[in-house]
C-alpha cells in the first residue's frame, strides 16, 4: 500500500504505547522501519503495547511529551524521516475529572512537539493526529469537512479544538518558511478495534463484560456512531505521510479520515453485533446513569482525502466488527499468538485494501 516508503527510515511515534499507536508501530516494523517510541507510561492494564511485547521491537523513550527540552533532544539524537504525533489524554470522561491534565498535555503537548520542528535542522515529514472532536459539533446530520470551524462545549472537544489552532499558527509563523520540515493535520474518530482498554470505551465496556458472562451497561443506547476499524485511519495517516513526502504541495494542509457512510450505527447495535461472535445472550443493559454530557452525533466528510490522495475506507460494517470481536475472543482465549494475529489483521486490511468491495 505504502510501497517502500517507510522501509529503512526512522519513524518516531509520541503516544506510541497506547492503542492506535500500538497498531501503528506493528504496522510500520512490518513495513521495514525503525521505530522510536515517545510516552511517558503505559495507561491501562491489560495494554495492547505490553500483551505484543513491543518494547522489545523498538527503541522506547519514557519521558512526557510536554518536556519540550527533552523532546527536542530526543528528536535531534535519533533525526527521524517521520513523525507520527499521537500522544494525546484521549477519554472524555477523564476531561471532566481532570481539565487541566487534558488541556495541557493536548494543547501543551502539541506546542511541545511544533517548537522542536521549528527548530529541527533535518529533512522530516511529521503527521499531527488531532480528533473528529477539534470541529464545533452541533449535530448536524452532513459530515464535516476540513475548513469547518474549530472547537467545542466540553473540555475535551474544547483541548482539540485549541490544538488545531496552535498547529496553525505555528504552521504560518515557522513551519511553512522551513524547506526542511513537512506537516500535516489528521482527524478520526470513533476508532474501534482489538487490543483497546481505555476505560469509558463502549467495545472496551463490552469486551469486559462479556469476558465475564454478564451484559454491558450502557447509557446512551441510540447514539449513533460512525464505527471505523482502528486500522481505517492508520492507513489514512500513513497514506498521507507518503503523499506528504512526495509531493510537498500537501504541506500543511489537513485531512478528515473516516469510515463508510453505512456504518453509522447506534451503540446498542454494535454491542448486539459483537455480542453474536462471542455468543452472548441479551447481551445489554440500559441504564439511566449519565455522567457526563456526549454528543449523539458527529460524523466526517472524507471527499478530500479521496480526492487529493486518492484514499477511501476499505472495511465494510460487518468486517469492522469481526476483526474486532476475533481479536479479543483470542486474547481471552489465553493460546494464540497476539503479535501474529495483529500481523495477520493488517495483511487482511491490505489484501481488502488491493481488492476493494
Amino acid at each position: 500500500m505504502f510501497a517502500d516508503t517507510f522501509k529503512g527510515k526512522k519513524v518516531l511515534i509520541t503516544g506510541n504505547t497506547g492503542f492506535k499507536g500500538s497498531w501503528l508501530t506493528v504496522w510500520l516494523l512490518k513495513q521495514g522501519a525503525q521505530v522510536f517510541g515517545y510516552s511517558n507510561s503505559v495507561l491501562t492494564e491489560p495494554a495492547m503495547y505490553r500483551v505484543l511485547n513491543l518494547e522489545q521491537h523498538i527503541t522506547q523513550c519514557w519521558r512526557d511529551v510536554r518536556d519540550k527540552d527533552t523532546f527536542a533532544e530526543f528528536l535531534e539524537t535519533t533525526r527521524p524521516d517521520f513523525v507520527f504525533h499521537l500522544a494525546a489524554q484521549a477519554i472524555v470522561s477523564t476531561s471532566y475529572n481532570n481539565p487541566w491534565e487534558t488541556i495541557s498535555t493536548n494543547v501543551m503537548g502539541t506546542a511541545s512537539v511544533l517548537e522542536a520542528l521549528k527548530n529541527y535542522s533535518h529533512p522530516l515529514t511529521a503527521v499531527i493526529i488531532t480528533s473528529d472532536k477539534a470541529y464545533d459539533n452541533v449535530e448536524w446530520i452532513w459530515g464535516y469537512r476540513e475548513n469547518d470551524r474549530m472547537g467545542g462545549k466540553d473540555i475535551y472537544s474544547g483541548s482539540k479544538g485549541a490544538a488545531e489552532l496552535v498547529i496553525k499558527s505555528y504552521w504560518h509563523s515557522f513551519l511553512k518558511h522551513k524547506e526542511n520540515i513537512l506537516i500535516a493535520v489528521a482527524r478520526a474518530g470513533n476508532v474501534i478495534g482489538g487490543g483497546d482498554w481505555s476505560k469509558d470505551r463502549i467495545v472496551v465496556d463490552t469486551i469486559k463484560a462479556f469476558a465475564n458472562n454478564k451484559p454491558v451497561e450502557i447509557r446512551s443506547p441510540f447514539a449513533t456512531r460512525p464505527w471505523q476499524h482502528v486500522l481505517e485511519p492508520l492507513s489514512g495517516y500513513l497514506t498521507l505521510a507518503k503523499q506528504l513526502n512526495e509531493n510537498h504541495k500537501l504541506n500543511g494542509e489537513t485531512f478528515n479520515f473516516g469510515p463508510r457512510a453505512e456504518q453509522l450505527k447506534t451503540v446498542k447495535q454494535l454491542v448486539e453485533d459483537i455480542a453474536k461472535y462471542w455468543e452472548i445472550q441479551d447481551p445489554v443493559r440500559i441504564t439511566d446513569t449519565q455522567p457526563f454530557n456526549e454528543a449523539t452525533l458527529l460524523k466526517l466528510n472524507c471527499d478530500k482525502a479521496q480526492a487529493l490522495l486518492s484514499w477511501h475506507a476499505t472495511l465494510n460494517y460487518d468486517q469492522t466488527v469481526k476483526l474486532t470481536a476475533n481479536w479479543y475472543k483470542d486474547f481471552y482465549s489465553q493460546d494464540v499468538d497476539m503479535y501474529g494475529l495483529t500481523l495477520n489483521q493488517i495483511e487482511y486490511y491490505e489484501r481488502c485494501n488491493a481488492n476493494p468491495t
